[in-house]
């Protein structure tokens, strides 16, 4: 439940006093002076906070309220659509002329604003004003008008970072909720594309969105995404990432629950495949659930260009996920436990070089695979053209050292580096973190049973990955119960086929809304 310190400014910046006699589910006061005196001592010390008292001219004219919050309101949209009109109005003729109260008036006449609502308890009043709304008191009502005039700011739209695409479009989503919705209902001009606005959050009161097709989404999934969404009890939601988190089925699995995209495309041909999509505002990632393992490998591009291409590109990321989660645990196995799987000539140079090497080979693979760790976070947190640069040139020098430095052999700076580049090919940045960790579990089986305990490894994995389920969804469509949908699934998983052959829509959608062309 709401809380009477509501604001949710920082410390340093507005220190509100508890009003423990407010109650946020009583209205207004019709006193205008008792309005103003609880607002002034709900922001003491917010020094953006902005209340002016107005009398328009004129014999009629009410006494008037106006609240706002610097810099999260549009100053020049405001004075047009408030200041402006309310002072241009001829009180006395309105007055005189009209059937209806001092309330309705300024409401349906003085304010030159399309976008107009009301506000009747204080829970309401607040949480408009944080918006970046401005409110107009009214004396002798207890109503309060909320105008439209938010203006707090933003990047815009620019293009994509995390998921670069060749072909297709470069927009990519912002902060701004309203935009984020915008951006998909650009592309889908459906009527049956609902979107459902709540809050979560005690404190931040965060906006959140439900975005789906009303005929083609399941009810049943709707249902259970309200639900987690209303059993969210947290003081605040500063990022999409934090709701990914609280409704997830199984937060022990390493793997995602969720598909996180910025991609405004990816979000709508989503919706249309009959799932739904989470916009958090303050976030420039969007929540599509459900989701499974064959969706995490599937890019915007990859229904850009010709089937033939994108089905080979396809592929190798499914062989880029298996050598980024399985290349060191084999050559660990190989090496350790059947060397007589490795070519004769080449266990010779093999031997020749880890001679040189004074440790074994796991512990060689750890060192440089979390050198090469530390070299992408570095570059990660260097978000400029040099970032890059320094995880390619800082490896190579890193290893050629480790090298001549007698510290590894040649082979293992091979094998490290291949599985990072392999992790490079999956889309999704989650499912690539997922990988990252399965693989030293993998690598200290194969460390301790060699191929055998490799292979229990994957098994266990397989086993982990049948059991998980996607709000209801089983995680290894359509590779697992492909039947459910006549196997029509499988035309978009390891290959993708010719567009004119995927006739149905996958299993998320409704059954009387399967066919798509």
């Amino acid at each position: 439940m709401p809380c009477a310190n509501l604001c949710i400014f920082s410390a340093w910046a507005c220190k509100i006093k508890p009003m423990d006699t407010l109650n946020l589910k009583n209205a207004p006061s019709a006193v205008l002076e008792e309005n103003i005196k609880l607002l002034e001592q709900l922001f003491t010390d917010c020094q953006d906070f902005n209340g002016r008292r107005i009398k328009p001219g004129g014999i009629g004219a009410p006494n008037l309220y106006i609240a706002y919050l610097d810099a999260m309101t549009g100053r020049e949209l405001m004075e047009l659509t408030v200041y402006k009109r309310l002072f241009e109005m001829d009180w006395q003729e309105v007055t005189a002329s009209s059937n209806q109260n001092l309330y309705e008036t300024l409401r349906d006449r003085g304010i030159a604003s399309s976008d107009i609502s009301e506000a009747e308890d204080w829970e309401m009043v607040l949480y408009f004003l944080h918006a970046g709304e401005t409110l107009v008191f009214v004396e002798g009502f207890t109503k309060v008008v909320v105008i439209a005039t938010r203006g707090f700011p933003n990047r815009g739209v620019q293009s994509a970072e995390t998921e670069v695409c060749v072909q297709g479009s470069r927009e990519a989503f912002s902060e701004v909720m309203r935009f984020n919705t915008a951006l998909v209902r650009r592309r889908i001009r459906d009527h049956n594309l609902k979107v459902k606005q709540s809050r979560i959050g005690r404190r931040s009161q965060t906006d959140i969105a439900l975005m789906y097709m009303e005929d083609i989404a399941r009810p049943e999934v709707l249902k259970e995404v309200e639900r987690r969404l209303e059993e969210i009890e947290i003081d605040g939601i500063l990022d999409s990432g934090c709701v990914e988190q609280l409704i997830e089925e199984s937060w022990l699995s390493p793997f995602p629950q969720v598909q996180l995209t910025e991609r405004p495309d990816k979000a709508a041909s989503a919706i249309l495949e009959g799932r739904i999509a989470i916009i958090v505002d303050n976030s420039p990632f969007v929540i599509i659930v459900p989701v499974t393992l064959n969706t995490f490998f599937q890019a915007s591009e990859d229904y850009y260009s010709r089937w033939q291409v994108m089905s080979l590109t396809r592929f190798l990321r499914f062989v880029g996920a298996f050598l980024a989660v399985s290349l060191p645990a084999i050559y660990v196995a190989m090496a350790l436990y059947h060397p007589t799987m490795i070519p004769l000539l080449m266990v010779n140079k093999l031997a020749e070089a880890s001679q040189a090497v004074p440790f074994p080979a796991v512990l060689e693979i750890f060192l440089l695979d979390a050198a090469f760790e530390l070299l992408r976070e570095a570059g990660i947190r260097i978000r400029n053209a040099s970032g890059g640069t320094i995880g390619i040139v800082g490896g190579l020098i890193i290893g050629q050292a480790a090298v001549e430095a007698g510290l590894v052999s040649p082979i293992v700076v091979i094998i490290v580096a291949m599985t990072s580049i392999a992790t490079f090919a999956i889309p999704s940045v989650n499912l690539v973190y997922s990988f990252r960790l399965v693989k030293y579990g993998l690598l200290i089986m194969a460390a301790m049973l060699g191929f055998f305990g490799l292979w229990v490894g994957i098994l266990v994995m397989l086993i982990h990955l049948a059991s998980l389920k996607s709000f209801g969804f089983p995680y290894l469509l359509p590779f697992a119960a492909g039947e459910m949908n006549d196997y029509s699934d499988m035309k978009d998983s390891l290959f993708r086929f010719p567009l004119f052959s995927m006739k149905k829509r996958p299993f998320f959608a409704r059954k009387a809304q399967r066919d798509r062309m």
